[in-house]
């Protein structure tokens, strides 16, 4: 393991991505920073996810593909490559989004430059090809801001386990990311953010497009999963409604 390039573990979980795939996993082989492992579960895909995997696999030996017993769901997914992960740093990307060349040299490097355990960058939106409006975040979050508003997009999120240890998703179908920040920011008062657009974050797949059944399962996300009595629970679902509204309309 490099010194000056501590070994990376991005966690990629796949079902049925066969579209997109292959343009994600090229995303990271075109990284600047060379000391990473990919780690791509796939959650029984019916379609050509696991040979295109597969294929990639064998050319690089640093992608590793794990299949699951059963689907779960992404969380799952996601747990079981966090489980194999060896790397000090755990990085997220989704089978359907891309990080530019440059996103883990300069992230790694303003963690280890600040002593920063867990961090998140801006991205910028991409429908059909195109790009889109730019999510700029704001300079850091703790668990109480982040309750109102995930301002944490998942392909941006890197933390660090030589300080906060290994940390997985609750086994939930959605807001599983959510879920994992603030469990990290249990341990660590803030998680900072690098302004830089190192992401790009494909709006027309997937849940993306469906926003009333992201409001639902928020709500059950704060009663169920967090125990938010109602009143609090109403307080932050009005805050990140709102807040909601207002990113996607960008």
């Amino acid at each position: 393991m490099s010194v000056e390039q501590p070994l990376v573990s991005i966690i990629m979980p796949a079902y049925n991505a066969e579209l997109h795939i292959a343009e994600s996993i090229e995303s990271v082989i075109s990284q600047t920073y060379s000391n990473w492992e990919l780690l791509i579960t796939d959650d029984r895909s019916t379609d050509n996810t696991q040979q295109i995997i597969n294929e990639y696999a064998i050319k690089d030996q640093r992608i590793r593909q794990f299949i699951n017993e059963q689907n779960g769901g992404a969380g799952v997914a996601r747990n079981n490559s966090i489980k194999q992960a060896n790397g000090r740093f755990i990085a997220f990307l989704d089978a359907d989004d891309l990080w530019l060349p440059e996103k883990l040299t300069k992230q790694i490097s303003f963690m280890l430059t600040n002593n920063y355990a867990f961090t998140f960058t801006a991205y910028q939106k991409l429908e059909q090809g195109e790009l889109r409006g730019t999510i700029k975040p704001p300079t850091f979050t703790n668990y109480n801001k982040l309750l109102s508003s995930n301002v944490i997009g998942c392909l941006t999120a890197v933390y660090d386990t030589n300080v906060l240890g290994k940390h997985y998703m609750p086994v939930i179908r959605k807001r599983q990311d959510m879920g994992l920040w603030l469990s990290l920011l249990k341990q660590v008062p803030k998680s900072y953010s690098l302004p830089d657009v190192l992401a790009l974050y494909r709006v027309d797949s997937g849940m993306t497009q469906n926003k009333f059944k992201i409001l639902k399962w928020q709500w059950l996300f704060y009663r169920n999963v967090l125990e938010l009595n109602i009143f609090r629970a109403t307080y932050h679902f009005f805050i990140y409604s709102v807040k909601g509204f207002l990113k996607h309309s960008t």
